[in-house]
């Protein structure tokens, strides 16, 4: 007599809640426009960047370093896969707006209202909720 042992097991498939996944995108589509653009916005030399590298006493060529390591961190982090690749991108944009925050402060260089402060900043609590949410797949 042989017997099927298990038939009755149902394979159990976990999801994220679907309200947590669309906070993950529209916090890291956020994220990624912003700092694809502003990658772009060095990379050309656009909109005031040059007297804000200027002001601060870095080099010219600081913003064609930091615009491309921008614009490709943006790509790395809406490609599919890699989830390494996407921690290190979620480090270095830490790094790198807290690096600008404080720059400017520093360099008493506040802007109106504390803007090259606090955008910046923004910038980097919105690194932390994206990597916060990130889905389980990118999880290491």
């Amino acid at each position: 007599m042989s017997k099927i042992i298990g038939a009755d097991t149902t394979a159990r498939v976990e999801t994220q809640p679907r309200g947590k996944i669309i906070a993950y995108w529209s916090v890291t589509l956020l994220l990624t426009a912003a700092v694809m653009l502003s990658g772009i916005g060095q990379l050309m030399q656009y909109g005031g960047n040059l007297e804000l590298v200027t002001n601060l006493g870095y080099p010219l060529y600081v913003l064609t370093i930091l615009g491309i390591w921008k614009v490709l961190g943006a790509i790395a982090l809406v490609v599919p896969g890699f989830p390494r690749l996407k921690e290190w991108v979620h480090a270095g944009i830490f790094f790198l707006m807290t690096g600008a925050a404080l720059s400017h402060a520093f360099a008493n260089d506040y802007g109106d209202y504390g803007f090259h402060i606090i955008l910046p900043l923004s910038y980097a609590a919105l690194n932390i909720a994206s990597w916060a949410l990130r889905p389980k797949s990118r999880i290491l």
